[in-house]
């Protein structure tokens, strides 16, 4: 069992976020997987941007950074390629990450540099007043959609996949120690790694959905989710509106930093033969 109490910043508490968030569990499973692998907390910088989930960081002994809204994954970039032998997490929502943040992900992906980013979804931008996000699921309802939502959402997965990460996993805050494991082999891998972690926000987002307490919304997740393994055994009818968990991509590409460093020694061996 790992020593939560000596990878936070108790002085920073309480936190600020709602009763029945699932925030804190997210950011237990981060704590336990970094414990897991035994990283050197002065070695491990967490990055976050705007938001509930963002706001993370400031709870965590680590080097940290809290940075502009949607922007995390550029500071992470830029201190990944200062000092490569880092670990550097990037912690993030799925607002800041999809929306205004959307296109530094999709090119960190492409990239392939070595950050592992947990996007905690749930569904909405709770911290700023509850508007739709681009995670919000189709007939929800926001402040910015009061009628129902009409805006397909993505799948944090799927877009992660074609964009080029090399580890991408999706977990809920009901399944923490399946996501522990999965921030773990995120951690692990020499590229980009995205895990979502599906998360409740029976505020913001269930309150105006009707969802019922906090509890209730992690009882959906434990309904509604289906492990990777289980999919090929259940016909389409069975799957319908469910969503799937576990591991859901790994394969291997040159990882940024290192691609980085070799285009550095060829041209300083090249100027060095002229």
């Amino acid at each position: 069992m790992a020593d939560i109490e000596k990878y936070l910043r108790t002085s920073a508490f309480p936190h600020i976020w709602c009763p029945g968030c699932g925030n804190g569990i997210i950011l237990a499973s981060i704590i336990r997987a970094i414990d897991k692998l035994g990283l050197d907390q002065n070695k491990t910088i967490i990055v976050s941007g705007i938001g509930c989930s963002s706001r993370a960081s400031g709870y965590m002994n680590f080097n940290t950074v809290h940075t502009a809204h949607g922007r995390a994954l550029t500071f992470a970039t830029g201190i990944k390629l200062a000092q490569p032998e880092l670990n550097v997490l990037v912690i993030t929502g799925d607002g800041d990450s999809t929306a205004i943040g959307g296109n530094h992900f999709i090119h960190a992906a492409r990239r392939n540099i070595d950050i592992t980013t947990i996007i905690f979804n749930n569904n909405i931008y709770g911290m700023t007043g509850g508007q739709s996000s681009p995670l919000t699921p189709v007939a929800s309802r926001s402040t910015t959609a009061p009628f129902g939502h009409i805006e397909r959402s993505f799948d944090i997965g799927a877009l992660a996949i074609a964009a080029g990460a090399t580890y991408v996993a999706r977990s809920t805050a009901f399944h923490a120690n399946m996501l522990t494991n999965l921030i773990v082999k995120g951690i692990e891998n020499k590229g980009f790694s995205v895990i979502e972690a599906i998360t409740q926000c029976p505020v913001s987002y269930g309150r105006k959905n009707k969802m019922g307490s906090a509890v209730k919304m992690m009882e959906w997740q434990k309904e509604y989710a289906i492990p990777v393994q289980a999919v090929a055994k259940l016909s389409q009818e069975q799957l319908k509106d469910k969503f799937i968990i576990g591991e859901l991509h790994c394969s291997e590409a040159p990882e940024f930093t290192a691609e980085y460093d070799k285009l550095i020694a060829h041209v300083q061996a090249k100027r060095g033969n002229k």
